[in-house]
C-alpha cells in the first residue's frame, strides 16, 4: 500500500493524538474474550436459534464455545492460518455464528456472502478475497457448484462435530499469533455501479463497536438481544452476535424475519433490544399485528438504522405499537454504528429529535469516534449547513481491500468520507445531533440545483394512498435530471391516471415545483438491498419514456 494512503488510514482511526493510544477493549484478541465467557458464563444460554421450520435450539456458552473450538481446529487442519480467508454462503444459522467465532479465534478472515446475490458478484468476491474455504448448506450446494471459484466447499450439513479432548481443545489455537489489529472480516459493500468494495475490519474494530453499542443501550449479562437481520451484513453480525458475546448476554437468532412471530418472540424470550431496518418497521406497521396480548415487561426499545427512516414511518410505528425507536447511523466502513439518539431522552425531546427538523435525527456520536459535516475541501461546516458526513475513530475500517485509489479518495483529509449528505443541530448542552438527508450519489441534480431524495420520500410516505414511495432521478433532456416517484399503493387503491394526478397534486402542496415529482410510476415492489437500503438506480429505467419531455409549472 502507498505510504500516503497508510498515513491517511492511521489518521482516520484517531480521535486525537491524546486518545490515539487509548484502547476501548481489555482483551488481546477475540479468543481471549471467548475463554472468559467459557469460564465465567458457561451455564448461561448464549444463543437460541429459530429455524424457519422446526423447533428452536439453545446453546449454553460452554457448549457453544466448544463447537467454536471444534471448528477452529477443523480450519487449522485445512491449512487455514491467521488472515487466511474463509467464505460463508449460507442463511442465518447457529453454525454460521460458530464458524465466525472459530475463524476469529485463530485470526482468520470471514468473508460473508449473500445467497440471493447474482452469480457474477459472488464469483468476483470469491476471486477478489482469495477465499480458500467456502462453507455452505445442502440447499445452496448446487447453486454454489455453478459458480466459478478456486476454494474448497465445506458443507455444514455433513460436518461431524466430534470434540477433541479438553487438553487438545485450545492447544493449536494458542499457537496462532493473533492480536487486536489482526484482520477479521472483508465485507463487500453493495455499490451502485462497478464491482463491490471489500471493507477490511480488524478484531479491534469488531470489539470496539460492540463495546460502545452495549454501553449506549445499557445492556448487561442478564439482557437478551434479538437478531432478525441477515448476518452476512455487519448490522446482524456486530449489533447482536458480537455485542452479546462481548457483554455476556443472550442472543435470539432468527433464520428469517417473520411479522407473525416478531412480537411473540420479544415477549416469550424476554428480549430487551432488537435491531431492525426501516423496511421491517413498514412490514410490521401494515401487518395487522396486535401487541396488546403480549407481555413486553423486559422490552426497552427498537434499534433502527442501515436504511432510510422517515419521520412519518417512525411516528406511525411508535403511535400504533407504543414502542420506542432509537435511531442510529453507521456503515460497513465504520464496523457498524457510529451514532445513536440517546436512549434516555424525555418523551418530549424524543419526539422533537425524531420529528421537528424534516428528518429523524441519527443521534450523537459514540465515544469511540468523532463525526463532522465537511465540504468537498475537507473544511468543517457549521450548524445547519449541509455537507458530507465524515467519521474518524477506533471503529473505522482498516482500508478497502486491494483498492488503493479508492482508499486515497475515501480517506482524504484524514477522515473517512461516507458519501452521505447531512447536517447537525446543537442541543442546549452543545451536543451535536446529526441528520442524514441522502446519499451524495443519489442527489437529483435538476438544472444544476441539488434535490434531496429523502425530502421527497418523506412527502410521498405521508400520502394516505401510499404504502411506500421513493424519489428517483431520471435522465431528462431539458434539465439533465428530473424527479420521478416510484410508488406502492395501499390495498384496494386503484392504479389509474386519476390516482397519479392526485399524488402529484399532494406533492405540489408540500414541495416547490423543482422538487416535485413530475411522473408517478406504480410498482408492486421497490428495489432494496438485503438490509433495506433503497436502490434507486435500479428503478431509473422505469422512467425512460419521459426522457425527452419538458415538464412545466
Amino acid at each position: 500500500m502507498d505510504p500516503d494512503i497508510d498515513k491517511n488510514i492511521i489518521n482516520a482511526h484517531r480521535l486525537s493524538d491524546k486518545d490515539n493510544n487509548y484502547l476501548f477493549v481489555p482483551y488481546k484478541n477475540i479468543f481471549e474474550l471467548l475463554e472468559l465467557r467459557r469460564k465465567n458464563n458457561g451455564e448461561q444460554v448464549y444463543l437460541k436459534f429459530y429455524p424457519e421450520k422446526g423447533e428452536p435450539v439453545s446453546y449454553y456458552y460452554s457448549v457453544f464455545i466448544e463447537r467454536v473450538y471444534f471448528l477452529s481446529n477443523f480450519l487449522l487442519s485445512k491449512g487455514i492460518k491467521p488472515e487466511s480467508r474463509v467464505a460463508v454462503y449460507s442463511h442465518n444459522h447457529s453454525d454460521t455464528v460458530a464458524l465466525y467465532f472459530a475463524a476469529w479465534a485463530i485470526g482468520a478472515f470471514i468473508v460473508p456472502l449473500n445467497v440471493s446475490e447474482e452469480e457474477s458478484r459472488i464469483e468476483y468476491i470469491l476471486e477478489n478475497s482469495e477465499s480458500r474455504l467456502i462453507f455452505t448448506r445442502n440447499e445452496y450446494a448446487s447453486k454454489l457448484n455453478a459458480i466459478k471459484h478456486s476454494g474448497e466447499i465445506i458443507n455444514f450439513d455433513k460436518l461431524d462435530y466430534k470434540l477433541p479432548s479438553e487438553t487438545d481443545l485450545t492447544k493449536n489455537i494458542l499457537k496462532q499469533k493473533v492480536d487486536l489489529q489482526t484482520e477479521s472480516m472483508i465485507v463487500y459493500t453493495s455499490g451502485t455501479t462497478g464491482n463491490p468494495k471489500g471493507v477490511v475490519l480488524t478484531q479491534y474494530n469488531l470489539m470496539t463497536d460492540a463495546d460502545n453499542i452495549h454501553k449506549w443501550h445499557g445492556l448487561n449479562e442478564k439482557d437478551t438481544m434479538m437478531c432478525v437481520l441477515p448476518i452476512h451484513h455487519v448490522n446482524g453480525t456486530v449489533v447482536t452476535i458480537m455485542t452479546t458475546m462481548f457483554y455476556g448476554g443472550t442472543l435470539i437468532l432468527n433464520q428469517k424475519f417473520q411479522t407473525g412471530t416478531f412480537f411473540k418472540k420479544l415477549a416469550e424470550d424476554n428480549v430487551k433490544v432488537v435491531s431492525v431496518v426501516p423496511t421491517l418497521l413498514q412490514f410490521l406497521l401494515h401487518s395487522g399485528e396486535d401487541i396488546r396480548s403480549f407481555d413486553l415487561k423486559t422490552f426497552s426499545h427498537i434499534l433502527c438504522g442501515a436504511g432510510p427512516l422517515t419521520c412519518e414511518l417512525a411516528r406511525n410505528f411508535e403511535n400504533k405499537f407504543g414502542l420506542k425507536i432509537v435511531h442510529g447511523y453507521g456503515l460497513s466502513e465504520t464496523t457498524c454504528y457510529s451514532c445513536f439518539c440517546p436512549v434516555d431522552l424525555s418523551k418530549e425531546d424524543h419526539y422533537k429529535w425524531m420529528n421537528k427538523f424534516g428528518y429523524p435525527s441519527i443521534g450523537i456520536p459514540l465515544e469511540c469516534n468523532d463525526m463532522e459535516i465537511q465540504n468537498e475541501s475537507g473544511t468543517a461546516l457549521n450548524e445547519n449547513e449541509k455537507g458530507e458526513i465524515v467519521i474518524r475513530g477506533h471503529n473505522v475500517m482498516k482500508y478497502y481491500y486491494d483498492n488503493e485509489e479508492v482508499n486515497r479518495i475515501t480517506f482524504e483529509f484524514g477522515w473517512f468520507r461516507s458519501g452521505d449528505e447531512g447536517f447537525f443541530k446543537l442541543d442546549e448542552k452543545g451536543n451535536k445531533y446529526f441528520f442524514i438527508t441522502g446519499r451524495l450519489k443519489e442527489l437529483i441534480i435538476r438544472g444544476g440545483v441539488n434535490v434531496s431524495t429523502l425530502e421527497i420520500d418523506e412527502v410521498l410516505c405521508s400520502c394516505e394512498d401510499i404504502t411506500s414511495g421513493i424519489a428517483v432521478g431520471f435522465e431528462n433532456d431539458w434539465y439533465g435530471e428530473e424527479v420521478g416517484a416510484l410508488v406502492m399503493l395501499k390495498e384496494n387503491v386503484k392504479e389509474n391516471e386519476e390516482m397519479k394526478n392526485r399524488i402529484l397534486k399532494y406533492c405540489s402542496s408540500a414541495l416547490p415545483f423543482f422538487k416535485c415529482p413530475k411522473v408517478v410510476v406504480f410498482t408492486n415492489s421497490i428495489p432494496v438491498t438485503s438490509t433495506g437500503k433503497y436502490q434507486r438506480n435500479k428503478a431509473k429505467h422505469l422512467f425512460s419514456e419521459f426522457k425527452t419531455i419538458q415538464f412545466k409549472k
